[in-house]
This record gives structure tokens, sequence and C-alpha cells, in this order.
């Protein structure tokens, strides 16, 4: 009789990874399982020859062989000779164990605490938080240390973690028997789950703690310090070991997460290392040159140069006198945009002054308009 092909089975291509082949069998397992096809004669068989199939091609020494070799691999003495065409020799009570952690380890919470229930559950480590943390750019620039209130679940002294009252005894779980988990057979299957009566701890209290109140943990308000590196960016996390949640059971902390968020400045906008600053001159300044002072960070002032006949937009850069450069020595730079005001509330000497130099400029006076104003006249012309 024809053996039909393991790929074919699961309905997988041969080039199916480990993720898909896992998925295809829990499909077809669920659709097969002969507790969910009692009227359904070939269910059961069928349920056996998908489980054989994916207990051949999940290991992949057995899928390199089967690949290679076919059916052949596994017959007269091969690689999975004394098993039979579909897997259930001696080894099959155990290789079900593995298929059934398959289907119903994300359930049951994956495989945490011992197959078949004899050993105690591990401790549990605890979660991890998030702080945002807001700074203003001065700080960035300059890097200093901030306090912060963290709530968390911390670790009861009291009761040093048990949960039990101190003085008072711990008794074995009389429903689990000190194991931490119960089992119950369920058709084919025999399923394991953690205890409901000690929460998988394989203990009772004979009194809990009162200041936790059995668990453990209690809600607690920490006092901590964050170093704020100089040119620390938007958006930078910064993690701190240990400073999460208390464990449960005596499981470790988890961690901080502190997401940092730069104030938007009032005088000067941010792009990476680089400061820019728009600054109004005077149309007199832009037109016979100056200069000014202008404040940077860190609390100075450095000299702007304005050359005769700038233009509004225009920048001037000042090396070095920008934002550290995160965990280096380098400065980025600042950008000094001039923005030219043009005059208000004329006197009437000074509207007869600009009307005299209007009349005595030309082209050379103001080339870009002159130019455009040219052109738009020939064009219609």
């Amino acid at each position: 009789m024809t053996k039909r092909c393991f790929y074919e089975i699961l309905s997988v291509s041969k080039d199916a990874d480990e993720k898909s082949l896992k998925v295809a069998y829990r499909k077809l397992a669920m659709k097969y399982h002969p507790d969910r096809n009692s009227d359904d004669k070939d269910a059961e068989s069928k349920f056996k020859e998908v489980s054989a199939a994916y207990e051949m091609l999940k290991d992949p020494q057995k899928r390199a062989a089967y690949d290679r070799f076919g059916h052949a691999a596994f017959e007269n003495g091969g690689a999975g000779a004394g098993r039979g065409a579909h897997g259930f020799g001696p080894d099959f009570s155990s290789s079900m164990g593995d298929m059934f952690e398959d289907i119903f380890g994300d359930f049951m919470g994956g495989a945490a605490g011992a197959r078949g229930g004899r050993e105690r559950p591990s401790s549990l480590r605890g979660s991890d938080l998030r702080y945002n943390l807001e700074v203003s750019l001065e700080d960035a620039f300059a890097g200093r240390t901030v306090e912060i209130d963290v709530p968390s679940l911390i670790a009861c002294e009291t009761c040093d973690s048990t949960g039990a009252k101190p003085g008072t005894d711990m008794s074995t779980c009389s429903t689990c028997n000190g194991h931490g988990k119960v089992r119950a057979s369920q058709g084919f299957f025999t399923i394991e789950r953690t205890c409901h009566s000690c929460n998988g701890r394989g203990q009772t209290m004979d009194q809990p703690c009162t200041d936790c109140h059995g668990q453990g943990r209690k809600q607690q308000s920490r006092k901590l310090s964050v170093d704020i590196p100089k040119g620390i960016e938007d958006g930078t996390r910064i993690r701190l070991s240990n400073e999460g949640e208390a464990g449960m059971r005596g499981g470790p902390n988890g961690d901080l997460y502190i997401f940092i968020t730069i104030k938007e400045h009032e005088l000067f906008e941010r792009d990476g290392a680089d400061l820019y600053v728009q600054v109004p001159i005077t149309m007199s300044t832009a037109a016979l040159g100056g200069e000014f002072q202008v404040p940077i960070l860190g609390g100075n002032q450095a000299k702007v140069k304005v050359t005769p006949g700038m233009q509004p937009g225009q920048r001037v850069r000042l090396k070095g006198k920008g934002m550290p450069v995160l965990r280096a020595s380098q400065m980025g730079d600042l950008y000094v945009q001039m923005d030219i005001e043009t005059p208000q509330n004329l006197s009437k000497k000074q509207k007869e002054l600009l009307s005299e130099f209007q009349k005595i400029s030309d082209e050379k006076n103001s080339p870009t308009s002159s130019g455009f104003f040219t052109k738009l006249k020939n064009l219609f012309d």
C-alpha cells in the first residue's frame, strides 16, 4: 500500500517552516480529535496519521532524512525502525506528551512547571514598568539627575514575600498535594492546570500576612534617581534593571523603562544635534550690515555678523554652538535665520526719506525684484 506524503497529510509545502508546521498540525489535530468526532469512524485514524506526520517533520534530523529518502528512511533498520509507518512504537506515549504540549502549551501558559506535576512551579519574574519623563531642552543640553516617584508592587518585607503572617506555618496544599498543579483526564488526554487552591504555590498559609493580604507583594511608591545624559534626544528609552515590579514567590524584579520627551522650547528648534533660531533684524541693518548677540544654551551669548545686503531667510552658521552629541565629544551647530522686519508706524520725516531713497534707487539696489518684473513684462508683451 502506498504511504501518503507527510507534507500532503499536513497540507503544507516542503519548504514550510516550523511555525507553519505547528499551525497546520494544531488545526488538523483539533479537527480530527476522536473526542470531537465520536460519530466518525475515520476520525481516529486520520488523527493518528496527522500526529505521526507532525512527529516526524517537527524533528530537524528526522525531517532531513525523510526529505532525502522518503518513508524508506524509517523502514528496514532506517532512522525510524521499530516505530511503524505511523510512528506508534514504544515511544508513542512520550511523543504524544510532546504533541499535547505543542497543541495546548499556549493555552496552558506554556511548559511552566514540570511534566507529570512532580515538581514545584518556579517563581515568576515581576512585570516591567514604563515611566514617561519630560525634560527641558536645557536639561538635555547640560545633563542632570532627576528624582522620580514610581508607583509599583514591591516585595513585602513583613512576610519576606511568602504571603504568610510571620510566626504562622505553611501547609502542603491538599488539592494538589504540594505539586502546584492538578491533573484531570479528558478523553484521550490528561490535562494539567495550575492549582486553584494555592495558585501554583504548592502550599497554603494558615494565616495571610496582614500587610500584603497574602500576596507577598504590596503597592508602594518608590523614589528613584535617573541620570539624564548630555545630548539625550526625544524618544530615547532608558532601562533601569530590576527596578520594575517585584516578582512572585521570590522571583526576580522586572525592569523599569523610562521614555524621554523633550519639552518644546520657546526660542530654539532642534534637529538632531543642530539647533535653529529665527532672529528679526531691521531693514537698515540688513541693508547696511551690522552685528548682534544671540543667546545660546548653557547661559552664554554668541556674536552674529550681518553682511550688507542680507536677504530674508538667509542663515548664519555658528559652528559648535548646538547640542552635545549623545555619548560623544562632538557638538552640533546653531543656525541663525534672518527675519527682516519691515518698518511700521513711520513718521513724516521717515516717509520723506524713504520716498527720496526710492526715487534715487535703480535695478542694482533690488536685482531680484527688478529681474522678476522684467521677466513678467516680457512674458505678456
